[in-house]
């Protein structure tokens, strides 16, 4: 806060929360901390930049002014977000009953006798309020992921985090047992295959014997090879 003898000012530094293409705007606060009418103006390094409401006024005895600066909208953003415009307060006593409209550059010279004050202030760029954050408070970095919150307010964090596990296992046994099931079936049907061709041959075999031994008759081991096979093709058709 300033300690001047006509007018206190607060804040002394400008404070901007810097934000690309968006007008931006800061107050400052007058008071006058005497018995006598107080005239004030502001200037400003970049005139083009910055509008002030109102630039120039009056502060009666013992009162307060509120002054709005308001930022144009930028393009970019100034190296290191430094910012080297200033602005400088002028305050001066003016005669009781003075009106804004009646204040002239004149009564903010000091060669022609009045008491005149000035007051430089610095313009700071600040970074923007952050969005509050979305996670929940007592959650910890690395934790699993938040769970759904039922009717009665709990928070259903087993099911969401256990159900892909617990899926994953499942289906990898049902693939073991099913690989272990068609590997065994296709040994009992190589087997199947292998016995057969056995038994075609024996029968051809025990065929050319009868024929030479035995043409009138069918022995009685080629009826029962003749079952054998049709157990066996029964057993591979189910």
């Amino acid at each position: 806060m300033s300690t001047g003898e006509l007018l206190s000012i607060e804040p002394q530094e400008l404070q901007f929360p810097f934000e690309l293409k968006k007008q931006i705007t800061c107050s400052m606060q007058l008071r006058n901390k005497t018995d006598s009418y107080v005239a004030f103006k502001v200037k400003t390094t970049n005139p083009k930049k910055y509008c002030v409401r109102p630039n120039t006024g009056i502060v009666l005895p013992h009162s307060t002014c509120d002054v709005i600066v308001t930022m144009q909208a930028q393009k970019e953003a100034p190296p290191d977000m430094q910012c080297k415009d200033k602005f400088l307060l002028q305050s001066a006593v003016a005669s009781p009953g003075t009106a804004p409209k009646d204040i002239t550059p004149e009564l903010f010279n000091k060669e022609s006798g009045n008491q005149v004050e000035e007051c430089k202030l610095k313009v700071n760029y600040v970074a923007p309020p952050q969005p509050p954050s979305p996670v929940r408070e007592g959650s910890e970095e690395g934790s699993s992921p938040r769970g759904s919150i039922s009717d009665n307010g709990t928070v259903n964090n087993t099911l969401e985090s256990n159900s892909a596990p617990r899926s994953f296992a499942e289906s990898h046994e049902k693939s073991s047992e099913a690989k272990s099931l068609i590997s065994k079936l296709t040994e009992e049907k190589n087997s199947a295959i292998q016995q057969t061709n056995k038994l075609h041959k024996e029968l051809e075999l025990l065929r050319r014997e009868g024929k030479k031994s035995n043409v009138g008759g069918i022995p009685l081991i080629y009826v029962v090879i003749i079952g054998l096979i049709g157990l066996i093709v029964g057993y591979l058709i189910k």
